[in-house]
């Protein structure tokens, strides 16, 4: 770094990179996973990995999957949030079959699976 408008471009770059909203509305959907402590307790590393591996096995190369840190829902771990189409769907009380079924219905077909959405089960 040189100068302040190196540090500011080099910010908005790293910025629109993980800026969900921005990735979201694109034709990449983003998939988070809560893998805080609350979350891995719960059993989140199994519903990651189910995650991952449905994703290699259909070739989903539009999809990104990672984790995040706490989400601030603790009793309905594990989360995971699904960016896509612009809109973001909480999934809660999540299990590796549940996550087999976003990734075939919801991610794959386009079908929002409601019963695993916050407010809905």
């Amino acid at each position: 770094m040189k100068s302040l408008e190196e540090l500011r471009a080099l910010r908005e770059k790293m910025k629109s990179q993980t800026d969900n909203r921005a990735v979201a509305g694109s034709d990449e959907t983003v998939i988070k996973v809560g893998m805080a402590t609350c979350g891995i307790a719960a059993g989140a590393r199994p519903v990651l990995t189910t995650l991952l591996e449905e994703a290699e096995k259909r070739n989903l190369h539009n999809v990104s999957i990672s984790q995040t840190g706490c989400i601030g829902l603790c009793r309905l771990e594990p989360i995971v949030e699904v960016f896509k189409d612009g809109q973001k769907y909480t999934y809660v009380l999540m299990t590796p079959e549940k996550a087999k079924k976003v990734i075939a219905d919801h991610i794959v077909n386009g079908n929002v699976c409601r019963e695993f959405l916050i407010g809905e089960n």
